[in-house]
């Protein structure tokens, strides 16, 4: 059982922001697609005594003494991540998603060097060459997007692919609802020599359970979030095969060129959360969000929401509002207000700023995990028509109310 005493004791302020955010996720509905809810036992790991260790280096090859304990809790990390997606060499310790890419670019470019990836206005991602992050600065990103139906225009990465020759192409998305077609961004990887990196941070589970194609038969390299609907902790983590690892070194790439001391507690949680993915338990989970994601869509559109691309393949969608004229900034507040929380997204060809939007990115990963079934996403679906198009916020509230009492949150968390 966890429980907040320790920190009440010696800070009553942190405590109560603690208490108050347990407070707002049991009475709340999370639709944020990149959120989850990790198991008592993840937690526990992640708030142990490990987080006192400091271990720079790799099991067996440490710069401190007093590894042998760590050693066997890293080594249990990385081989239940290559079970889990079938590959030959798995890194465990990327501190985040972002550390993850960004040692895969220390290791396979030089600064300067032109790559591709998917345009964020278009559901890439930040470090996919967006020009506020490094991946913008300190490397030349061409981008690609999708076509007027909302799907990847392959043949037009193609003929990018062709005219700039990167030294990289990625594939992956943090906003894009369709199945990625990792084969033929492999062919045109190939075509042009460039490297293949897929960034699965929001499908990984997915992948895991077989919900989803996997992108180890065709990415040189992988790389992906730990949590999302891995379900683990907050981490990164980076998997390739042994011919790849020893061409560009990812070990190296990570300590000493991108980080320093491993987080120890945050491994042990990943090797928590690796286990938990190998169960059956855990592929019926999948099964069930990607069941709930499609139930969601459905009853959305049912209820006059466009969604880009016509639906989901995925565990998440995203609205498009231009039609209604409302601003995904808007509709997030009034959403939240009645205890239903997602996020603000663009949408394709977004004319609004990323600070407005005309869209909202939704997910069933969190719903999921409290319980929820198809049924539930219809009247989730009705909860958000009350609000945003009747805007009957109290009907709103009402519905949502009745779902997170019928599925509890943290019971034994006191």
């Amino acid at each position: 059982m966890f429980s907040f005493d320790y920190v009440k004791n010696a800070d009553p302020e942190i405590a109560a922001a603690m208490e108050a955010e347990l407070s707002r996720q049991r009475e709340n509905l999370e639709l944020i697609a990149s959120e989850n809810v990790v198991s008592e036992a993840v937690m526990a790991a992640m708030g142990s005594h490990l987080t006192n260790k400091y271990a720079e280096g790799y099991p067996g090859k440490r710069y401190y003494g007093g590894c042998q304990c760590v050693d066997v809790v890293e080594n249990l990390a990385i081989e239940r991540a290559k079970e889990l997606f079938g590959c030959e060499y798995a890194n465990v310790q990327p501190h985040s998603g972002a550390q993850a890419n960004m040692a895969v670019f220390f290791a396979v470019m030089n600064v300067g060097d032109t790559y591709m990836g998917m345009n964020l206005d278009h559901g890439g991602h930040l470090t996919h060459g967006s020009p506020v992050n490094m991946s913008g600065k300190n490397y030349h990103c061409v981008p690609y997007g999708v076509n007027d139906d909302g799907y990847i225009d392959y043949d037009r990465v193609r003929e990018i692919a062709l005219e700039c020759h990167p030294k990289m192409i990625i594939a992956g998305a943090s906003a894009y609802a369709r199945k990625i077609d990792f084969k033929r961004m492999r062919e045109i990887a190939d075509e042009v020599g460039a490297v293949l990196m897929v960034d699965m941070a929001h499908i990984a589970g997915l992948v895991a359970a077989g919900m989803h194609e996997s992108p180890i038969p065709y990415a040189h390299v992988t790389t992906t979030t730990t949590h999302k609907t891995l379900r683990g902790p907050r981490g990164g983590l980076i998997l390739s095969s042994n011919e790849v690892n020893e061409k560009y070194n990812f070990n190296k790439a990570i300590f000493p060129g991108t980080q320093g001391g491993p987080l120890m507690h945050v491994i042990a949680a990943k090797a928590v959360c690796f286990k938990e993915a190998l169960s059956p338990e855990f592929k019926e989970y999948q099964k069930q969000i990607v069941k709930n994601a499609s139930a969601l869509a459905s009853a959305l559109m049912e209820r006059g929401f466009d969604l880009v691309s016509g639906g989901t393949d995925n565990h998440l969608m995203l609205v498009d509002l231009r039609k209604m004229d409302l601003t995904g900034k808007d509709m997030e507040k009034l959403l939240d207000s009645v205890h239903i929380t997602c996020n603000k997204n663009t949408v394709p060809n977004d004319p609004k700023s990323p600070f407005v939007t005309s869209g909202l990115r939704m997910g069933t990963p969190a719903v999921t995990s409290r319980g929820l079934k198809e049924d539930d996403m219809e009247k989730i679906a009705e909860a958000i028509k009350l609000a945003i198009i009747d805007r009957n916020l109290e009907g709103a509230e009402a519905i949502v109310k009745e779902l997170t009492r019928k599925y509890p949150l943290y019971e034994s968390v006191r």
